[in-house]
């Protein structure tokens, strides 16, 4: 494959130097080519339109939660999908429109859902008795009346990382369909004069390369709500879009997982006489994972005889902790010198005090030295929304890249940042 260059031979994103940005910016660093997250966002919805049904695309923010990334979704016509009072807040301070807001998770505070009715939130997505009763007893007190969906746990095991499987019915999400607890929960939302239930929601998975999956769960939705007797307003379908980190990966065009969902709806709504309900999907990752990469300053190296060659770089697990948590792989080349003859393959390794800090396992490079620039590529995904400050490392900046232009979107952590929340110890 041949990388976009300059005349410098440098490894070049949306016309931008990859190098020099290196140079300005520092490393590790987070780099975003936002006319494709742009193309992927736009893609999404000429599907839906294409075939004129009703339609929600809402940003799963989970995977990149910035405020330039909420003003990019609005920017673009999209809602988000939120799991905390964090990104709430967040999306906020974006001046993103609090109505084009699901808020999803497991376990919401009380808290968190006092902070989604007082700000307005358009959609809760309720997953549990709990939330269903206090959100009851808060939009009383609030005296409003407040959309959700149910999540529900449909017994559709998506074959991915079971770390990243939620549809199976041993999962902590959502109400669960095969022991009755879902047409509880309807049966209880369905009174409550505070709560409009919109419809139901089932996610079943992430890094799903195939439509099968997604074509059960939108048919077991529709089933499940005329079985109750019930039209939903709102199907939703959740994300897990699988994209492309290695050459073993085959994701599908967005085209193909949407419109295999448009294709079930379709016909469940022609057999069942409603209506077209409106479809809403989650994508995260496939907007986000392949418009990112992450830059490195090469630094040491270790060489073992006959077994490994180890290149260390400035970050690691603090700043992509995905293949140590998921076993993830990743592709890397050389930003100085892209399209080079690989002439070793190497271990890149982090500089975490973990012997499982690597961030690909095995690379084809050319000749490198220390201070050399490397990309690791397609981390635009829960690289940056999984840091941590572990070791005591600051989180690297993101730098969003667009039309030849780069702009600082979130500043780098220094060591001040790390103590600012630290006290002196002094009880004797």
């Amino acid at each position: 494959m041949n990388y976009p260059t300059n005349d410098q031979g440098h490894l070049t994103i949306e016309g931008v130097d990859a190098v020099e940005l290196a140079k300005e910016y520092g490393t590790p660093l987070y780099v975003y080519d936002v006319s494709h997250i742009r193309r992927t966002m736009r893609a999404f919805k000429a599907i839906f339109e294409k075939e004129n049904v009703p339609y929600v695309v809402s940003y799963a923010s989970k995977s990149f939660a910035t405020k330039a990334i909420y003003q990019v979704a609005q920017q673009e016509g999209i809602h988000a999908d939120i799991v905390s009072g964090g990104e709430l807040y967040t999306a906020l301070k974006a001046r993103f429109n609090p109505k084009h807001l699901s808020f999803n998770g497991n376990n919401k505070s009380l808290e968190e859902l006092k902070f989604a009715l007082e700000s307005g939130v358009g959609t809760i997505i309720v997953d549990n008795f709990l939330e269903l009763n206090l959100l009851s007893e808060l939009a009383q007190e609030y005296n409003l009346v407040q959309d959700i969906l149910l999540r529900i746990s449909p017994g559709i095991s998506a074959h991915t990382h079971e770390f990243i499987s939620t549809g199976q019915q041993d999962s902590k999400f959502g109400f669960d369909l095969l022991t009755g607890q879902a047409k509880e929960a309807y049966d209880i939302a369905i009174a409550d004069a505070n709560l409009n239930l919109k419809g139901v929601h089932a996610h079943i998975g992430s890094q799903i390369f195939d439509v099968t999956g997604f074509e059960k769960n939108a048919a077991l939705l529709a089933e499940t709500a005329y079985s109750w007797g019930w039209q939903p307003n709102i199907i939703n379908v959740g994300g897990g879009f699988g994209i492309r980190y290695t050459n073993t990966d085959s994701p599908l065009p967005e085209s193909d997982y949407v419109s295999a969902i448009i294709q079930t709806l379709k016909k469940k709504s022609e057999e069942y006489k409603w209506s077209m309900p409106e479809i809403w999907i989650e994508p995260g990752r496939s907007v986000v994972g392949t418009a990112g990469q992450t830059l490195y300053t090469i630094g040491s190296r270790k060489d073992i005889p006959d077994l490994r060659h180890y290149l260390s770089v400035d970050g690691g697990m603090g700043d992509n902790i995905r293949p140590a948590l998921y076993q993830a792989d990743y592709e890397a080349l050389l930003a100085n010198r892209p399209n080079d003859t690989p002439k070793e393959i190497v271990r890149v390794a982090g500089k975490y005090c973990e012997s499982g800090d690597m961030l690909v396992l095995e690379q084809g490079l050319p000749e490198t030295k220390p201070g050399d620039i490397l990309s690791v590529l397609s981390t635009g995904a829960y690289g940056y929304a999984m840091a941590s400050n572990y070791n005591r490392n600051p989180r690297p900046a993101v730098v969003f890249v667009e039309n030849g232009h780069h702009q600082l979107v979130v500043a780098r952590e220094s060591y001040k940042h790390l103590i600012a929340l630290d006290y002196d110890y002094n009880i004797q």
